[in-house]
This record gives structure tokens, C-alpha cells and sequence, in this order.
């Protein structure tokens, strides 16, 4: 399993995600970059490895609090702009 905060060079420093299933794709991305299964995360986050799948898959009503710890998780944040900026 990879460090926490190690993410490769080649993802992007942020990404504009429009959809459930977006947000999925690249968590799925980040987590197989970083060398974690479903169940690395589901342990790790204190979930089951069904929510990681779902949360993966674009499921629009997973529960936020556990979607932010899995970004946490993986590094990851959420920062709230304005369109356009």
C-alpha cells in the first residue's frame, strides 16, 4: 500500500467533477494509482466494501461524510469556487 499522501506526478493538481460517476472514475483512478483495493479503503474508512464499490460506480446518494473521508483518505479535498474561476 502506498503512503497516504503519495499521488503520482501524473494525475492533475485538481479536476472539475460534474457528476456522481465522475467523482467515482477518479477516485477509482486515485486509489489504483495508489496501489489500495476496495477493501484497503472500505478498511481504512470504517465502511463496507460495498459503499466503496457504489461510491466508485457514481451512486448519486452515497453518504458525504463518508465520501469525505475516503477523499481524505486518498489525499484528496473538496474546495467549494465559484464557476469560472
Amino acid at each position: 500500500m502506498a503512503k497516504k499522501n503519495e499521488i503520482a506526478a501524473d494525475f492533475p493538481a485538481s479536476a472539475k467533477i460534474k457528476t456522481p460517476e465522475a467523482l467515482g472514475a477518479l477516485l477509482r483512478e486515485y486509489r489504483q494509482e495508489k496501489n489500495m483495493t476496495q477493501l484497503d479503503i472500505a478498511g481504512l474508512a470504517n465502511t463496507g466494501n460495498r459503499f466503496i464499490g457504489e461510491l466508485e460506480k457514481g451512486k448519486p446518494t452515497v453518504q458525504l461524510h463518508l465520501v469525505l473521508k475516503i477523499l481524505d483518505l486518498l489525499g484528496l479535498e473538496v474546495v467549494i469556487q465559484r464557476k469560472g474561476n
